[in-house]
């Protein structure tokens, strides 16, 4: 699969989905090495893209390095970036059916949520971002001494942006916005399995007017190139969303040059539906939040906490209505649930529901592989009878699996819900308002959706606690963290010049 920007005639900056770019220039790998990008939905090869070396990794900082000090990009006005951030919005908008296409075949997801969910969000995050742009001031103290105090937010200098294979496209575009805005300059290394919409991006933003070297995109493997990238001593921010292991692994890189490091990591989250709950809203809001993108969500709901006297009429809900939700055909637009992102995400998935089986938990529905197209998809999946330390309780299983288990008192629900290393999300299904407000501040997560599940916007932030990281993607919390405050103090009792 090649895509040609049809704008682009210039042999040097035509854009292909093959290369990496790298100070404004598409161009192959220093070894000539390339890597194959398989679609889940059929397990066949797309494409192949050149797979980066150290050397390029190297390449690429140097030309961020270059383009950061010399003022290029952080020695613009705010407004000045906002306006090709603005820019960068508007094609993105042009070009929203090539990323959907793009986003689709490489991540399997299907057409539908890749342009409604994946490419609008995206673009919303570079127009919010832009507006940010006009209101970055720094501020005035009043201090004791006879003296003029003020702060100014400055960029840190050359960003290392590293995201995962389930949302490429959303989950750069909240690095790479708020990134930019703030002055930085950025070296992005995509997810080795779906890089293709991160090189649709970096041609995007180049025609936007984002100067050479102050983007850049690595593509290749996360062992290879990804640790290089962290610890190289002139990447000065590293901004990470992936696994709680190999997150964990990227921060003591990052922390032997002392860098900052904010990272989005695993997640685990618990839906609580209380027994006063509209039932027919949450149930929708529950079958939603495990099944979208295929449980490939660090922020999904798949463990549902169902208060006692509703417990067995709620499995017996999901037994009818989880089968008849549309699965398969990603062209489709009515298809709800597409396939996993690999064969070795469907193994992982597979075993772990497996072992659940064996552990004495209740397959309500799915529970197996489903043989389509030579594709990686499993069924959307239902156990009950689930022990509270089982592993598929426990840890992440990242696929269309959904544990049940009851509880009876507000304290118990809550016990249950923090009973993870996990942080990321939360869920509330109540019709008692004083309740929500109770039991949300009482759960151990960066956001809780009372209610709905998965309601996001660019002003939202979200993040972790506990071993779902630290820092925040979204919002005004997020530019804060592209930058450093300088304090600068005149005393104005000695004057200046004297």
């Amino acid at each position: 699969m090649t895509i040609t920007h049809p704008a682009s005639t210039d042999e040097a900056t035509a854009f292909s989905p093959g290369r990496l770019f790298i100070d404004g220039v598409w161009r192959e790998a220093s070894d000539g090495g390339r890597t194959d990008i398989i679609a889940p939905a059929t397990g066949q090869k797309i494409t192949d893209v050149a797979r980066a070396t150290v050397q390029d990794v190297d390449d690429a900082v140097a030309a961020a390095r270059r383009a950061f000090d010399s003022g290029i990009w952080s020695g613009l006005s705010s407004r000045e970036r906002a306006r090709i951030l603005q820019r960068a919005y508007d094609l993105i908008r042009e070009r929203s059916e090539d990323l959907a296409q793009a986003e689709s075949i490489d991540v399997g997801k299907p057409i539908m949520l890749a342009r409604v969910v994946d490419v609008n969000n995206a673009a919303e995050l570079y127009e919010y971002y832009a507006s940010l742009g006009h209101h970055l001031d720094g501020e005035v103290r009043e201090i004791t001494a006879d003296a003029h105090a003020f702060v100014t937010n400055e960029p840190y200098g050359v960003v290392a942006a590293i995201t995962p294979f389930n949302f490429p496209l959303i989950l750069s575009s909240s690095k790479i916005a708020p990134a930019l805005i703030a002055g930085n300059t950025i070296v992005h290394k995509p997810a080795g399995e779906t890089p293709l919409s991160a090189l649709l991006i970096a041609d995007i933003l180049h025609e936007a007017g984002v100067p050479a070297g102050v983007f850049n995109v690595v593509t290749g493997s996360g062992a290879t190139i990804g640790d290089h990238l962290v610890g190289h001593p002139d990447v000065d921010k590293v901004a990470f969303t992936g696994s709680t292991e190999i997150g964990a692994h990227a921060a003591a890189l990052a922390g032997q040059t002392r860098k900052p490091f904010t990272a989005e990591l695993g997640g685990n989250a618990a839906n609580i539906l209380f027994a006063d709950a509209d039932l027919d809203t949450a149930i929708h809001t529950i079958i939603s939040a495990f099944v979208f993108n295929a449980g490939q969500f660090c922020m999904a709901g798949p463990r549902l906490l169902v208060e006692r006297p509703l417990y067995e009429t709620v499995l017996g809900i999901l037994e009818q209505a989880v089968p008849h939700v549309p699965f398969g055909d990603i062209t489709d637009p009515d298809t709800v649930i597409g396939p996993l992102a690999s064969r070795v995400q469907l193994e992982k998935v597979r075993d772990m529901v497996d072992r659940a089986r064996a552990a004495g938990a209740r397959v309500v529905t799915g529970g197996a592989p489903v043989p389509r197209d030579g594709g990686f998809f499993y069924a959307p999946t239902v156990l009950a009878d689930v022990a509270a330390d089982a592993e598929i309780v426990i840890e992440e299983v990242f696929g269309p699996v959904l544990t049940v288990q009851p509880f009876d008192t507000e304290d118990e629900a809550i016990a249950l819900a923090n009973g993870t290393r996990y942080g990321l999300a939360s869920g509330i299904q109540t019709s008692d308002l004083a309740k929500a407000h109770r039991v949300a501040r009482r759960l151990h997560a960066g956001i809780t959706w009372v209610n709905g599940w998965a309601i996001l916007d660019p002003a939202i932030s979200f993040g972790g606690v506990k071993d779902s990281g630290w820092g925040r993607e979204g919002g005004p919390e997020a530019m804060a963290s592209y930058q450093k405050s300088h304090s600068i103090v005149i005393n104005l009792a000695q004057g200046v010049g004297r």
